[in-house]
């Protein structure tokens, strides 16, 4: 549980931690992620699948299926086209399967870098992800190299101009670990991986609407890149992402938008 007290001088803390980004920079990202919707269907399905599989297709026990057939939702995908994936995934209908792989690495000035994919062929996986690494600058790691600076956690991101105040009393009420504002008053609210739903339907259902909804993996520190070095960086993130079989990419570069 975290004190108004804890909670304020937290906010004025280092603002090099993560989750302490400039507004513009999370809206770059969100941006980056928009233009790249005409795959999100694709990594919903997977998702759904692999959520299934793993599960069961009841939603109301599979919390994982149940944020990925939110996020189909949000994607505009038929309920019908939602319903086949997930009897694919449950044997009712004949599909593919997908492996989930996570690989790790360094890109520009050491920034750590994680991929998490899914795939049906994952030789074909491995040699895609290491040819991007080496072509764009990066290195490949083994694995657990740099996931231990990562924190495995829900997470929201209010905009600017958002109640503080209310955010941290619905947020905390409904069993967040944390909430963090920056310098120019976007307000970041973290929980456990298995409370983030619950939070963000306290949160949705008090008129408090994120900007950023999700589970992730989000980084402990971070780097500062601008200029050639943020370039750089970025084009590396965006092959990545425009693999096929990636569904995210997470790293701890903060770049200049």
């Amino acid at each position: 549980m975290v004190t108004f007290l804890e909670y304020s001088t937290r906010a004025e803390e280092d603002d090099s931690v993560a989750g302490h980004s400039k507004w513009a920079n999370i809206q770059h990202r969100k941006g980056r992620q928009d233009e790249k919707r005409g795959k999100i269907w694709t990594r919903v399905i997977r998702e759904i699948m692999v959520a299934a599989r793993q599960g069961g297709g009841d939603l109301s026990a599979n919390p994982r299926l149940r944020l990925a057939v939110d996020k189909a939702k949000a994607a505009n995908m038929p309920a019908d086209t939602i319903k086949r994936n997930i009897d694919k995934a449950t044997g009712a209908l004949e599909g593919v399967s997908y492996e989930e792989i996570r690989y790790e690495g360094y890109g520009i000035g050491g920034a750590a870098i994680i991929v998490d994919t899914m795939t049906d062929n994952k030789v074909r996986t491995v040699a895609e992800v290491r040819h991007i690494f080496s072509k764009y600058g990066g290195n490949m790691g083994t694995e657990g190299s740099v996931a231990f600076q990562f924190k495995h956690c829900g997470q929201m991101i209010f905009a600017p101009g958002t109640s503080e105040d209310k955010v941290m009393e619905v947020a905390l009420e409904a069993g967040a670990e944390d909430v963090i504002a920056d310098d120019e008053g976007a307000i970041e609210v973290l929980t456990a991986p298995g409370e983030f739903e619950k939070v963000k339907n306290a949160l949705e259902a008090a008129g408090l609407t994120p900007e950023v909804a999700e589970v992730t993996m989000r980084p402990e520190n971070t780097i500062e890149l601008t200029g050639e070095d943020a370039a750089r960086m970025q084009k590396l993130l965006d092959m990545l992402e425009d693999l096929d079989d990636v569904q995210n990419v997470y790293n701890n570069a903060e770049i200049e938008a």
